[in-house]
């Protein structure tokens, strides 16, 4: 099977932790991998209209959405929640990541758009996002985690 083809949505106060799953990427000794779907360059505009065209285009290029939730996404509707919906609309699969390393939905941050979609919620971490990335199909309603023998067998 290819690398899933993944558009990353995140808040601009968490714009590390994507740097990061990029490096995570780059990096041969950890078993991480995806078909990244971001824009190429940052968009230097000011245009909302322009900025969300270009990102409306590559998240159709994506068939997965995968959201770095922190402390601030649940409250980010300009660019994020828009986003989601774009992915939703798209009928993008959702991976839900826990920048507090939490393994299921945490009603405090989570934005209300991605719950009881069928989407998963996995922490910030490389095994299991690459797990998710390679594995998960959406299932109708619900909010869905992995159970603890996933975790073990992947060595946490």
């Amino acid at each position: 099977m290819g690398l899933p083809r993944t558009f990353v949505g995140f808040s601009s106060t968490d714009i590390h932790y994507y740097r990061l799953m990029l490096a995570w990427k780059e990096n041969e000794h950890i078993d991480f991998d995806f078909t990244n779907c971001q824009l190429g360059t940052e968009v230097n505009s000011d245009n909302e209209a322009y900025i969300k065209n270009k990102c409306r285009d590559r998240i159709s290029m994506a068939g997965t959405f995968a959201v770095l939730i922190g402390q601030d996404t649940r409250s980010k509707h300009k660019y994020v929640r828009w986003e989601m919906e774009i992915a939703l609309e798209k009928n993008c699969r959702i991976i839900g990541i826990n920048l507090d390393k939490s393994r299921r939905v945490i009603d405090a941050t989570c934005p209300p758009i991605i719950r009881d979609i069928g989407a998963i919620f996995v922490p910030f971490s490389p095994k299991i996002i690459a797990y998710a990335l390679e594995n998960y199909k959406m299932h109708p309603n619900d909010d869905y985690h992995y159970k603890d023998e996933i975790y073990t067998k992947l060595g946490y």
